[in-house]
């Protein structure tokens, strides 16, 4: 049996990434792109699919008769109508534990670029501060070490659990927030109000659920006694947008990092484009999972994955 494969937006993996073909008798077909109206017509005829963040609703399915497998080279799947294809009886895998080191470094790196001003003191330096104000040395931004302060991570899989293993190194002490408004998760996790209340950085490391969408907005902010960080590289939508900017233009919270928005790439009338050239905020674009370490372990997963679901032993199934 020859398997037509489809690889929807090969380019989301960058050029430096080889990815091994599948050892199953195959045609191969890879778009650099796709938008969401070019699914049917690229997509039509194959028996396995390849996505990453080109979205495949229900209604494209609907015409994909042929299809068999869908592998997301990716750990999110809300691009991915599950339910449409747990009816349609069509598997979907996707990648696991790649990002386990390259996003807790990206979202370090963050942490640290905001809570030395490492991003204020360059743009001090540039525009002559340093020269006039005649001492060795400048301190007109905040500095603050991490030993000593308190990590707040939401979400508590392979990713949540990396970056807590970074803070402790670190010196910070970790709480691992409870599901919002669950209290029988037992000793190993704060309650959600409480880590808001307590952590001087609160790290977002869960996937975009309905019962995580807007995860924190303005009551949850109002809680932040401690005026945290706020990083965020897990998904767009954790965060209410306004309820963040009001949040840090009122100073509530002392600064964030945002890795993930919706939409992608963002319009210039995002909420989150008012902020951009402040110190106190970075907005990176959705590159925490990429280094090129990892975009290799995401092309290798989907070749495993496909070459499990053709030898009728699927694997990283979550559909």
């Amino acid at each position: 049996m020859t398997h037509r494969i489809v690889f929807l937006d090969h380019d989301t993996l960058g050029p430096e990434v080889a990815m091994r073909r599948p050892a199953i008798d195959h045609d191969w077909t890879a778009y650099g792109l796709t938008t969401a109206d070019q699914v049917v017509e690229r997509a039509r005829g194959a028996g396995i699919l390849i996505v990453n963040k080109v979205p495949l609703r229900e209604a494209a399915l609907e015409r994909l008769p042929d299809l068999r497998f869908v592998a997301v080279a990716a750990t999110g799947t809300d691009n991915v109508d599950l339910a449409a294809c747990r009816r349609r009886g069509i598997p979907v895998s996707n990648v696991q534990a790649y990002a386990v080191h390259t996003v807790p470094e990206h979202a370090f790196a963050l942490i640290l670029a905001l809570r030395r001003s490492l991003f204020a003191y360059r743009a001090s330096v540039a525009a002559g501060e340093w020269q006039r104000s005649g001492q060795f040395t400048l301190l007109s931004h905040p500095i603050r070490d991490l030993h000593g302060s308190t990590l707040g991570i939401i979400g508590e899989g392979a990713l949540g659990r990396a970056t807590g293993d970074l803070g402790r190194a670190f010196g910070m002490a970790v709480l691992y927030a409870a599901h919002k408004g669950r209290t029988d998760m037992g000793p190993l996790y704060t309650p959600f109000d409480e880590v808001l209340e307590r952590a001087d950085v609160i790290s977002l490391h869960c996937p975009l659920t309905p019962a995580t969408r807007n995860l924190l907005g303005e009551a949850e902010f109002a809680r932040m006694t401690r005026r945290p960080l706020i990083i965020n590289t897990a998904r767009g939508g954790l965060i209410e947008e306004e309820a963040l900017v009001r949040a840090l233009e009122g100073g509530r919270i002392a600064g964030a990092a945002i890795d993930a928005v919706i939409p992608e790439p963002p319009p210039a009338d995002h909420p989150f484009m008012r902020l951009a050239e402040r110190p106190d905020f970075i907005l990176t674009p959705h590159v925490g999972w990429a280094s090129r370490e990892a975009r290799q372990a995401v092309a290798d997963q989907v070749t495993a994955c496909i070459e499990g679901f053709a030898a009728g032993t699927p694997r990283n199934l979550v559909a």
